[in-house]
């Protein structure tokens, strides 16, 4: 049974999150995010560290779990991998990988999930692409050894249903969040959307979740 990321899962950026990035994904915790992806990847690892220590502490107190960007969990036990590298996957308890096509799909050995992007343009990685457009992402999916993220310009309830219909198991967003007046009413209202499409998910990947 898959036990990662589902759901709405949060990719950090501090440089345009309104308020400090801890209370940003305090907030959203409180809307209900319980995944958060530790991105920062410039900080020096001491600094990095820190900051996953306290973004640990808020997930645990809602059962949530910090995912880290990159090989290094930080005294983790859960990393989220870019197409490029490292292979084989370190051998920690969760490992994720980003990917965009099919020939990354098919590199993946050990990791339990892998995030498709753009779905849609996204403000965050402008002229990054060609967006995959739902249509795109359920190929993609069933493609996919592993369940999928989608990822990518998702800032709305009728995006996650499409990402949903598509057969994702959940959707990663950034800017959506990081970028909110009221990160944790953003966070509500995407997963209140991701559990109404959820019960009806088309047939297409449910093989892969």
């Amino acid at each position: 049974m898959y036990t990662g990321p589902a759901g709405v899962v949060l990719l950090t950026d501090r440089r345009i999150a309104r308020e400090a990035l801890v209370d940003v994904v305090a907030d959203a915790v409180g809307g209900g995010v319980r995944w958060v992806v530790l991105r920062e990847k410039d900080l020096p690892r001491a600094e990095r560290l820190a900051l996953a220590v306290e973004l640990r502490a808020i997930l645990a107190e809602a059962g949530g779990t910090l995912i880290v960007a990159g090989p290094d969990p930080l005294d983790g036990d859960a990393v989220h991998l870019p197409a490029a590298g490292p292979y084989p996957p370190p051998a920690v308890g969760l490992v994720g990988r980003s990917c965009h096509d099919t020939v990354e799909l098919a590199r993946l050995t050990t990791e339990h999930y892998a995030t498709l992007s753009p779905v849609y343009e996204t403000r965050t990685k402008p002229g990054y692409g060609p967006a995959l457009r739902p249509a795109g992402l359920a190929a993609l999916v069933t493609a996919s050894p592993v369940p999928v993220l989608a990822l990518g310009g998702i800032e709305t309830a009728a995006q996650v249903h499409a990402c949903v219909e598509a057969g994702a198991a959940g959707v990663a967003v950034l800017g959506a969040v990081m970028r909110a007046n009221d990160p944790a009413e953003t966070a509500t209202t995407l997963g209140s959307a991701f559990q109404e499409a959820a019960p009806n998910r088309a047939t297409t990947g449910e093989e892969n979740q």
